[in-house]
């Protein structure tokens, strides 16, 4: 009998629940949960927790059967988008996601735009209307796959970037033309294939294996086993890897891709914690390379802010994300960190994972939860750690003292911080 290695969602159906966890890992459950809950997520599946215990049980091979059943995975998804894998008229192109039952660093990053080569980036090009973004993409993929999964060094791409971007008198990306960007993909390949001696892949099938194998690989890169050990986590666990069809966040002014809690992390506050970018990608949000956006006009005005909310520029996407925000919230019971993207006018919902947040935070938000009947009161207790608490009776900057914000900003990884760095009027400044 063939084992299940391959668990489909998308299209309001999904193989697995937010309870298969240990199988399908964080993010593949949630996602799973979320398409069967009939939220808009991007269609695709997940490849479970252990293909990587057999794998790495039995030399680093792959378990029989699972590319057949990947192939039936990627036909399921194309059926549900109209568009085939590799195709050079209607192309299915990919994201490849880690996901482990357990967040945690050293695990391989986001591959974008998988399946782009000379021939599906013209194709993109004529579907979108858009030779400029097309060519935009192709590029991003590049850098992308031969970062996190060929090891080459990123910061040769930006180099090469920032030469051309000179040379042609630019200062951004936004800058460069359809024209700019196909020479620049040309530097990029002739990089690659004298760096690595070999071509970059143009076969859709070994773009998308070289990045299973690289998800799986990065479940023995020695930060994944040094957290592994500090935290007591089992080797055995293993990683998930999530494949999904694009929704690009970068098609123009009615598309836009974010990140936002339900609550707010560093406070507990009810209320949409969050950032955006107008006709962006996902790393956008978090590189530093445009400032984001808020998402409500009170974080807006609060904020000081003179760019527009999401609340202002489109206030129908922002209608629908709150609404589906406060749907996650209640269904799992605890405050959300979501990701999502606006293609077109169109929501789509990326992830959602109980988020991490300040002891202060965790305090209020179990209490909170409590009085809102979200959550029993014997729950909140077990919701705040107890060692956490040492941090409240530290002494603090007193929350009704005059503020200068200077900077804040979002966690985006395991572990990071969250909050705003201020001056207040006694602050000793140096």
């Amino acid at each position: 009998m063939t084992s299940k290695w391959v668990y489909s969602f998308g299209g309001g159906a999904a193989d697995g629940r937010a309870k298969d966890k240990n199988l399908l890992g964080g993010k593949g459950a949630n996602l799973a949960e979320m398409a069967a809950l009939g939220l808009p997520v991007p269609p695709g599946f997940t490849l479970t927790t252990e293909i990587c215990t057999y794998y790495y049980a039995n030399g680093q091979v792959y378990p029989e059967g699972l590319a057949a059943q990947v192939d039936a995975a990627l036909a399921a998804v194309g059926k549900i988008t109209g568009r085939t894998f590799g195709d050079p008229v209607r192309p299915l192109l990919l994201s490849v996601r880690s996901g482990a039952r357990a967040s945690m660093p050293g695990m391989m990053d986001t591959v974008l735009n998988l399946g782009l080569n000379d021939d599906t980036v013209e194709a993109l090009a004529r579907d979108a209307g858009d030779d400029r973004f097309a060519w935009d993409s192709y590029r991003r993929f590049i850098q992308m796959y031969c970062d996190v999964v060929l090891g080459f060094d990123h910061g040769v791409f930006e180099e090469i970037l920032d030469e051309e971007k000179a040379r042609r008198g630019a200062e951004f990306d936004t800058e460069l033309t359809a024209d700019d960007w196909r020479a620049i993909v040309d530097i990029y390949k002739a990089r690659v294939a004298e760096e690595l001696e070999t071509p970059f892949p143009q076969d859709p099938r070994d773009q998308l294996w070289g990045a299973i194998g690289a998800v799986f690989s990065s479940w023995m890169s020695p930060r994944a086993i040094t957290y592994r050990r500090l935290h007591d986590l089992p080797e055995s666990w293993g990683t998930a890897v999530n494949v999904q069809a694009m929704v690009f966040g970068n098609m123009g002014e009615e598309s836009a891709t974010g990140v936002a809690f339900t609550r707010n992390p560093s406070n507990g506050d009810r209320a949409l914690y969050g950032e955006f970018l107008v006709n962006a990608q996902g790393e956008d949000v978090v590189a530093g390379i445009r400032t984001p956006q808020a998402l409500s006009e009170a974080a807006r005005k609060a904020s000081g802010s003179d760019k527009p909310s999401l609340e202002q520029v489109m206030p129908e996407m922002y209608r629908q994300f709150a609404d589906m925000a406060e749907t996650l919230e209640k269904h799992f019971r605890d405050m959300q960190d979501m990701e999502f993207t606006v293609e077109r006018g169109k929501l789509w919902m990326l992830q959602t994972r109980n988020g991490k947040r300040t002891a202060r935070a965790a305090l209020k938000i179990a209490v909170d939860m409590a009085h809102e009947g979200l959550i029993t009161r014997e729950e909140a207790v077990c919701r705040v750690e107890p060692s956490t608490l040492d941090q409240l009776l530290h002494p603090t900057i007193d929350p009704k003292a005059q503020r200068i914000v200077i900077g804040s900003g979002l966690p985006a990884s395991p572990g990071a911080a969250t909050g705003e760095i201020v001056f207040t009027p006694e602050t000793p400044r140096r």
